[in-house]
């Protein structure tokens, strides 16, 4: 049996297909984990999700800003964008099963006995992993509720940009979605900056990436995540894997074993 984390995949299906044939997934032995951005810019988002859903225990996924978008989306709650490639998955007879499905994913996964914990962005520097579950678990609660369509409206802002314990309602579920969805950038206090996608090196004035301040999570507990495909793979910290390497920018597609750390790609194709 093998535990297999794989980045943003983003509607690359004929990527997946070729790096699950590459590292010789069997879902009757091996585990596939997805740290986010299933869908959305890539040509076939309605296949990756059919076949994720099709893994049944054998996935673990989490989600990301696209599949939130996605949700909101199909709730006429936001407006599809210029790169968006959603209409034929909206439009699938199997599209309500799957937009459930996705919706009772959660934001963060923790597997003990790897000692491994995935979410989308990573997990801010004031936040220990055991508060990193609590939180996530409160939206978790509420995207599985019949409060879905409320806190979905409410959800798209970068306000607030630091995190604070005496948060409430609906400031509170957006800022822990934007921490674990969408920080590239922060501060040591944990003030987010949301809007620059650069490489590392290109830091706004008195803004880090977020791995480079010392981190409450355990050091010897690995931590996966993505979307930051500009990273391409290196944080340039022990323990901490960038798995968003830009396939659907026409880069590559990768998985790390989480058993021995080797890593497995597959280039992306012309789309």
């Amino acid at each position: 049996m093998a535990t297999y984390a794989v980045g943003d995949l983003q509607g690359c299906y004929d990527e997946l297909k070729q790096l699950l044939k590459k590292i010789d997934f069997h879902p009757a032995r091996d585990c596939l984990w997805c740290v986010g951005d299933l869908v959305n810019r890539g040509p076939g988002s309605l296949d990756v999700l059919r076949l994720i859903t099709d893994l049944g225990s054998s996935a673990q996924v989490v989600l990301g800003n696209h599949d939130f978008h996605l949700l909101a989306v199909a709730q006429g709650l936001r407006k599809t964008k210029r790169s968006d490639t959603l209409d034929k998955l909206l439009k699938a007879k199997d599209a309500p099963q799957l937009l459930a499905w996705l919706a009772q994913q959660p934001l963060l996964h923790y597997d003990a006995e790897l000692n491994a914990v995935m979410t989308h962005a990573g997990i801010p520097p004031i936040w220990s992993l055991a508060q990193a579950q609590a939180l996530a678990a409160e939206v978790e609660l509420e995207l599985r509720s019949s409060r879905q369509r409320d806190f979905l409206s409410r959800l798209f802002a970068n306000d607030p940009l630091c995190w604070s314990d005496q948060l409430t309602g609906a400031e509170r579920h957006r800022a822990i979605v934007n921490y674990l969805t969408r920080m590239r950038f922060c501060r040591a206090d944990g003030s987010l900056e949301l809007e620059t996608k650069s490489e590392a090196a290109n830091a706004p004035a008195g803004y880090a990436p977020w791995f480079s301040y010392p981190s409450q999570v355990a050091p010897q507990t690995r931590l996966l995540f993505g979307h930051w495909a500009a990273l391409k793979g290196r944080t340039g910290r022990q323990g901490i894997f960038s798995l968003d390497t830009g396939c659907v920018w026409g880069e590559c597609l990768t998985a790390l074993r989480l058993e021995d750390q080797q890593l497995f790609q597959v280039p992306a194709q012309k789309k």
